[in-house]
């Protein structure tokens, strides 16, 4: 079985180095003897900065969010990796709690928070499929269009 990080490869991927905490939490942690891991709300990040900023259906378009969420994805593994040490050590995706910044006219939600979702599932198979939630919030730190937060569980 290829490794995640081949996978990542072969997709073209890399995880971009750990994210940095933007105020008094941790990016991740580790409960029930070191078998579940809560990584802190990801948002869509390049270089310390957000990727774009904006509402979702006003200045962000659904693909432009969708690739927000993939980064999202990316830099929760990313933060995973760095709590635990060898991502090889991932056995699920327990849970996605997504934040898509947007009026209340706006209704995609899930398909938004489904660039995560996808990613996950293509990059670990079944075990990537995991229970979520999808919201919409009228403004997000530093502006950005996504933020999701996750539960993974490992061994």
């Amino acid at each position: 079985m290829a490794t995640i990080h081949a996978r990542l490869e072969r997709a073209g991927l890399t995880l971009p180095e750990p994210p940095a905490a933007l105020a008094s939490y941790v990016p991740a942690i580790s409960v029930s003897a070191g078998r579940l891991v809560y990584v802190s709300g990801q948002t869509p990040m390049k270089d310390g900065a957000p990727i774009l900023t904006g509402r979702v259906g006003h200045e962000v378009s659904l693909e432009e969010a969708q690739s927000c969420a993939r980064q999202c994805a990316l830099q929760g593994l990313s933060a995973l990796e760095a709590e635990i040490g060898d991502l090889e050590r991932l056995r699920g995706v327990v849970k996605l709690e997504g934040f898509v910044a947007c009026d209340h006219t706006f209704t995609q939600h899930p398909q938004v928070i489904n660039g995560a979702s996808d990613l996950l599932e293509e990059l670990l198979g079944e075990s990537g499929r995991h229970a979520r939630a999808a919201v919409g919030v009228p403004s997000l730190p530093l502006g950005v269009p996504v933020e999701i937060a996750f539960t993974f569980v490992v061994d």
